[in-house]
């Protein structure tokens, strides 16, 4: 089956995540401005790839805007985002953002990534330096929260291949 998988990274785990899912099934692998670009009309599969940031996975609109033409394809996305996978948080944010009607034909997937503030944007930087200077300030802080401040106090990467075993199964099955 030819597949495209496409993806928009800022640090470089999603970016990784595409290209071991590309590797594995064989796939053409497309950075989002290039594959804006592209013609994917002869594909048969679309995964898309991206970054969660505040809730929202981040350029998820060109995905969204393009899925009516691409309803004779099977549609896959991976979220990658810097909590661990089994944080409840991850389903929560699955149902909010995928639970319509909508992506009834889409797969979603979670891989988790971490940190690197290396990488950053500035305005990234910037939101997180804030975000960790409220959180540190308030007063009684729950567990969740504590444990917040741990892992974003520092750049971290728990990214593995195995979370993209179950994209993979996905692909396989079609």
């Amino acid at each position: 089956m030819k597949t495209a998988v496409i993806y928009h990274s800022q640090t470089g785990f999603t970016k990784r995540y595409a290209q071991w899912t590309a590797e594995a099934v064989k796939a053409d692998c497309f950075e989002l401005s290039e594959a804006r670009e592209k013609d994917l009309s002869g594909y048969e599969a679309v995964v898309f790839g991206s970054w969660v940031c505040a809730g929202s996975l981040s350029k998820f609109g060109w995905f969204k805007s393009n899925m009516d033409k691409w309803k004779d394809k099977k549609l896959a996305v991976f979220c990658v985002g810097a909590s661990p996978a089994d944080n409840p948080e991850v389903q929560d944010f699955l149902k909010q953002n995928f639970g319509g009607p909508e992506f009834a034909g889409v797969r979603v997937f979670y891989c988790p990534g971490g940190f690197c503030y290396e990488k950053m944007g500035m305005k990234s930087k910037f939101m997180m330096k804030v975000f960790m200077k409220a959180l540190k300030a308030k007063k009684e802080k729950t567990e969740a929260e504590k444990e917040m401040i741990r892992w974003i106090s520092s750049s971290y990467d728990i990214s593995n291949r195995k979370y993209i075993e179950p994209v993979l199964e996905y692909l396989k099955e079609l």
